[in-house]
């Protein structure tokens, strides 16, 4: 299974390949104008929102771009900024997060009227946060109700398998398999909140392996899903054999054409469902500058709203005055950089 980045990663200036969708990734909709108002204030853009991510480029520069994955997002809101180009109207503000570092974006849809912007991105992060179960691995959660699985709305159940061991216990717990389109299920018998549900986008391997209690089916998870390796016991071997077969062919189906749950229903004159998004390679008429200002571009979104106080204030030899200090591996040089002459702006290729 190809890593799953899109909705996981926040990422800068990224090559106009990685702007393409993937397999399974869906263009929801797309605005021609909107200006990235925080970090490029005054430079108008377009914004793609697919089921995984917002991805906004820069018309004149397409190297100067964004991809925001949901999963980083942290509150979405509708406020009051200053644009160079509307100015003063509202605007999208993302909060996000990445690692420990918190990063603010501001989206200005330059189109007066439309509230198309605010609309399509907080429905779709709605979708995307109320689906998680096709994506994400989860134990002893709500999934079973009368022996039955609660199935998902594009999820088909394709097998049920009775007398299946979960070999995560010295004895081992029976219950039994549901093995769908997009995960598989097991429960105990005696206590169905005893469940682990494994979605084929956190499947790293399946195969038979030998175990203490015999041949056992073996699903290995993605580090990022905590790299469990599960045991599952079938009897007799024939039975082991076909729900193997069944698991690892579902499992590359899976892989080539994922589902990945989010839905969104735009009605629209200019429905752009079934369209491409791919953004054209321009030759800037600036150059690259590979020096260390990669920092330039993160400094520009960073959000300090977790702060717990004003930082203690300091004197600055270049503005002769008292100010409140820099953020550790920053300079003041650094803050003056991320507001530079639109015609001069320059920004590195940080490593993804």
């Amino acid at each position: 299974m190809e890593y799953l980045w899109q909705d996981r990663d926040i990422r800068f200036d990224i090559d106009p390949k990685l702007m393409n969708l993937r397999p399974g990734e869906k263009l929801i909709d797309r605005l021609d104008s909107v200006e990235d108002t925080k970090g490029n204030n005054g430079d108008r853009g377009r914004l793609a929102i697919t089921n995984l991510r917002l991805i906004w480029h820069s018309h004149t520069m397409p190297r100067i771009n964004l991809s925001i994955g949901y999963n980083c997002v942290i509150s979405i809101a509708v406020k009051q900024t200053s644009s160079k180009l509307k100015g003063n109207v509202e605007a999208l503000f993302v909060l996000t997060k990445s690692g420990q570092t918190r990063f603010e974006f501001i989206f200005t849809n330059l189109d007066p009227g439309s509230p198309r912007l605010f609309a399509s991105v907080m429905s779709v992060h709605r979708s995307y946060e109320s689906t998680r179960l096709y994506r994400d691995l989860k134990l002893r959660s709500a999934i079973v109700a009368d022996k039955r699985l609660r199935l998902l709305p594009q999820e088909e159940l394709l097998a049920e398998v009775s007398g299946v061991w979960n070999l995560s216990s010295d004895q081992g717990n029976l219950g039994a398999f549901c093995i769908s389109n997009v995960r598989v299920v097991w429960f105990a018998v005696m206590n169905e909140a005893f469940n682990i549900s494994v979605p084929y986008m956190q499947m790293k391997s399946v195969r038979i392996r030998d175990s203490k209690f015999g041949l056992a089916l073996v699903i290995e998870t993605m580090a990022q899903s905590g790299g469990y390796v599960l045991g599952f016991r079938v009897d007799p071997a024939d039975k082991l054999k076909e729900v193997a077969q069944q698991v690892q062919s579902l499992f590359h189906i899976y892989s080539k054409e994922p589902v990945f749950g989010v839905e969104y229903e735009r009605v629209a004159d200019d429905d752009v469902r079934g369209r491409s998004f791919t953004v054209e390679t321009v030759q800037d008429e600036l150059e690259m500058d590979d020096g260390d200002e990669q920092k330039d571009v993160f400094a520009a979104y960073l959000a300090d709203g977790d702060k717990s106080a004003d930082r203690e204030p300091v004197f600055s030899p270049e503005l002769e005055v008292a100010v409140e200090s820099v953020k550790d591996g920053f300079s003041l040089q650094d803050l003056w950089a991320v507001l530079p002459d639109a015609k001069q702006v320059q920004h590195p290729q940080p490593q993804a």
